[in-house]
């Protein structure tokens, strides 16, 4: 079998699609992104494609390897975004191969399903009480939210208040018990970091997320040290590479690589297992589309640290279209008490309605995240 013919997509609301085909008529998905930068990723797979055509799709690792290893200069968010959906379009192949989901080529499942989270209050956050009581209602047992809108180094204890009062309002309306992780999001410095992670301790905080940026993963000591919250961090590393710091430093006890940014699910796997010698748990970061929801889910299944999946259903993102609209059968995303069970069909699990694919991407996208700037003009981190 012959990889034949690499084609992307670009479609709403921001995600990047890949399909691989090869000379056996088996075809295989990926997505393959970075969000707001979905043309430089198509670029980079498009420069990939060149070392694919006429390989055997099922030499994952060699191709992994070649990709990676194989330029002079490697790693980063766009160059493993591009071998990220190229991986997961790979191993969509070779489960259809084999007639088999693509964690039992893993080494089988662990688990039957996965618990899940949703979304609520938008980039600033608002109606979080609201909303969470609804999440719930619909069978969520934990929901995330941003912490804050901008923040400066050193910030008013207005903005605390406003975060507190907001966590607050959700335990009024949602129950002690109701799982909360709170993103810091980047936007975040040290300073008031430290702070908002003391603040939150009695609200009984699932998780921080990201509280400062990963290239200041050396401030997580003092973060720790001024809260018994567990942090959570990953989303913007893209290698075992990048994770190696973080996991012997001990300060993260929960890693949240994303399987479009970081390698795709031959990394994601190889991170998974790093992080359960340490005994860190693993939360895969997926504000994205149905293919890597798909892609995480193989993983999950396979990874005993594996504790809770983002997905973006119904996220302040995903406006038009969202994360059922370009499968065939949308009921396979089905949440039911809190869990999404792992999807069971050949390769990732899913059938992509190519049809709405095609006539999504000739709309396209060119979502970009906004820009802000504080109240003296400086651009603040979003």
């Amino acid at each position: 079998m012959k990889i034949t013919k690499l084609e992307l997509f670009q479609v709403p609301p921001r995600w990047l699609f890949l399909k691989i085909e090869t000379d056996e008529g088996i075809s295989g998905w990926g997505e393959p992104v970075v969000e707001g930068r979905a043309r430089t990723v198509k670029t980079a797979v498009e420069e990939l494609a060149d070392y694919l055509i006429g390989k055997d799709p099922l030499r994952i690792e060699d191709h992994w390897s070649a990709m990676y290893r194989g330029g002079f200069y490697r790693g980063g968010e766009v160059l493993m975004s591009a071998i990220a959906g190229i991986d997961q379009a790979l191993w969509d192949i070779k489960g259809k191969y084999y007639n088999a989901p693509v964690y039992q080529l893993l080494g089988g499942a662990c688990r039957d399903k996965m618990r899940i989270y949703s979304w609520i209050g938008g980039d600033r956050p608002s109606d979080v009480g609201t909303a969470a009581l609804k999440a719930k209602e619909s069978g969520f047992t934990a929901i995330k939210m941003n912490a804050t809108e901008e923040l400066q180094y050193i910030d008013s204890y207005e903005k605390v208040d406003q975060l507190l009062a907001k966590v607050a309002l959700i335990r009024e309306m949602a129950g002690p018990y109701l799982g909360i992780g709170i993103d810091f999001h980047g936007r975040v410095h040290k300073p008031m970091a430290k702070i908002l992670a003391k603040e939150l301790e009695p609200y009984r905080i699932m998780f921080i997320e990201e509280p400062v940026l990963p290239q200041n993963n050396e401030a997580l000591r003092e973060i720790a040290r001024a809260s018994n919250i567990p942090i959570a961090t990953g989303e913007r590393m893209f290698s075992r590479w990048d994770f190696k710091t973080l996991l012997s430093d001990g300060y993260a006890d929960i890693i949240q690589p994303d399987l479009s940014h970081a390698g795709g699910i031959t990394e994601c796997k190889k991170i998974a297992s790093m992080a359960e010698a340490y005994d860190v748990a693993f939360a895969p970061h997926c504000p994205l589309g149905p293919i890597a929801l798909a892609a995480c889910l193989q993983v999950d299944a396979t990874a005993h640290n594996a504790f809770i999946q983002e997905q973006s259903l119904g996220i302040h993102y995903n406006q038009g279209n969202d994360l059922l609209d370009y499968l065939k059968d949308p009921l396979l995303f089905s949440y039911e008490d809190g869990f999404v069970k792992i999807p069971q069909g050949p390769g990732l699990g899913i059938e992509i309605n190519e049809g709405q694919v095609r006539k999504m991407a000739a709309i396209s996208h060119d979502w970009k995240n906004p820009v802000w700037r504080h109240a003296d003009g400086s651009i603040a981190e979003w």
